[in-house]
């Protein structure tokens, strides 16, 4: 049972729900309007996850919803009955780290299966078996912990229990997410969906009795991001993820794009079958999948606790931006195989002479030069600068809906805040 795979992706909106789904992933986790921990995602509304489950069920897939905050006494109010509306909607499972919401479930939903959050900083094999003889189907590995210590952990826990762990995406500086700075800092509670990342910002020390006088804690001239951690990446070592007895591949990333979300998903789809079809055949695309990785935005790379403790040279001390070498350029709508034409949805702004790049659920990249664009009275335009502009541009090779546009980022400063 632990040799199958499941590849889990984030949907902070049901486009991105969709995305994810088209992209190759066997199930998502998505939010709806309360008891999360994205407060700034675009949490799912009622309609929109009875749209979501029933579309990912229709391609076979599962939906997965958190309800993983850390709650005071006033945040339980309503709890049993958001829980029967998740239920009663057809949410697969729900995401808890709180004993007491599990408490809740057990006792209000007990044909629903429970995953245990990362937030309840899960790092022995005690501690999974415990929840397991609670009635929970699977637990989330802390990030803290190495691939041995997960191989242990999978080796002492029974068949029927799962473990899942982040494999790839953002890592917060208190690794599992437990964390107090956006608490202290801002009064706004991360571990109830409210996090204000601090962890990103600049610091300067300042000195008691000379107020206002503000000393860099010097890497360069204008201060350091000293708990800006580097973004997770194991694209590069699949087999070692599978033998350490790890069922479901976690990306991180509900506050992210539906680019981000297919280009992911896209890449570790086609990296797992790649290595459970011919090992040598995974082994010889390794720099292919790490250039896509490449081309959604992202922080430098990091493979975190896997193999050893990180040291200093996890952290990115210089700047707290992404790296966007490409952007987003288009959406397709809908393609007319006769005329060859593609309705395609702008997201970001490109112009007729542009060489773009079409990404497909599956099969190779189609790069071609924008020879023509038409808007949606059919009138010839010469670019697309209005968001969400609706455009008809001819493709030769046929594509589908929800394949994804991109194209290089002609900024020079190619990084976003």
């Amino acid at each position: 049972m632990k040799n199958r795979i499941e590849l889990l992706a984030p949907a902070g909106s049901l486009e991105a729900l969709k995305v994810a789904v088209a992209y190759g992933a066997d199930a998502v986790y998505c939010g709806g309007m309360r008891f999360g921990l994205r407060a700034k995602a675009r949490n799912f509304t009622e309609e929109q996850l009875i749209e979501g489950i029933e579309y990912a069920h229709k391609y076979g897939k599962r939906v997965f919803i958190t309800v993983n905050m850390i709650p005071h006494n006033e945040d339980l109010i309503g709890l049993e009955e958001y829980l029967l509306k998740l239920e009663e909607v057809g949410a697969d499972a729900i995401i808890v780290a709180d004993p007491g919401v599990f408490a809740t479930a057990k006792a209000v939903v007990p044909k629903m299966e429970i995953h245990l959050s990362t937030q309840a900083n899960n790092t022995n094999y005690k501690t999974f078996n415990f929840w397991h003889e609670q009635g929970v189907k699977r637990v989330v590995a802390a990030r803290e912990l190495s691939f041995d210590e997960i191989k242990e952990i999978s080796e002492k826990t029974p068949d029927t229990l799962d473990i899942e762990a982040f494999v790839h995406g953002a890592m917060c500086i208190s690794y599992s997410g437990r964390c107090l700075l956006s608490n202290v800092m801002t009064a706004k509670d991360a571990n109830k969906g409210a996090c204000t990342h601090p962890c990103r910002w600049r610091y300067h020390l300042v000195e008691e009795k000379r107020p206002g006088e503000y000393f860099p804690i010097i890497e360069d001239d204008h201060g350091t991001y000293i708990y800006n951690s580097k973004d997770l990446c194991m694209i590069m070592y699949i087999p070692e993820l599978i033998d350490s007895g790890i069922y479901s591949f976690k990306i991180e990333g509900r506050m992210k794009t539906p680019f981000y979300v297919a280009t992911v998903t896209r890449t570790y789809r086609e990296a797992i079958d790649d290595y459970l079809k011919d090992p040598s055949l995974y082994e010889s695309k390794k720099d292919y999948y790490m250039s896509e990785l490449q081309k959604c935005s992202y922080r430098d790379y990091t493979t975190g606790f896997f193999h050893r403790k990180p040291g200093h040279e996890e952290q990115i001390y210089d700047r707290n931006t992404y790296i966007r070498n490409y952007n987003f350029t288009a959406m397709v709508l809908d393609y007319d195989k006769e005329t060859k034409m593609a309705t395609i949805q702008q997201r970001n702004k490109f112009s007729v002479g542009d060489t773009i790049e079409i990404m497909p659920k599956k099969g190779s990249i189609i790069t071609m030069k924008v020879d023509n664009l038409w808007d949606e009275e059919g009138n010839e335009v010469e670019s697309a600068p209005h968001p969400k502009q609706i455009l008809r541009l001819k493709i030769e090779e046929e594509v589908e809906v929800l394949d994804i546009i991109r194209c290089i980022n002609k900024d020079n400063n190619a990084t976003i805040h």
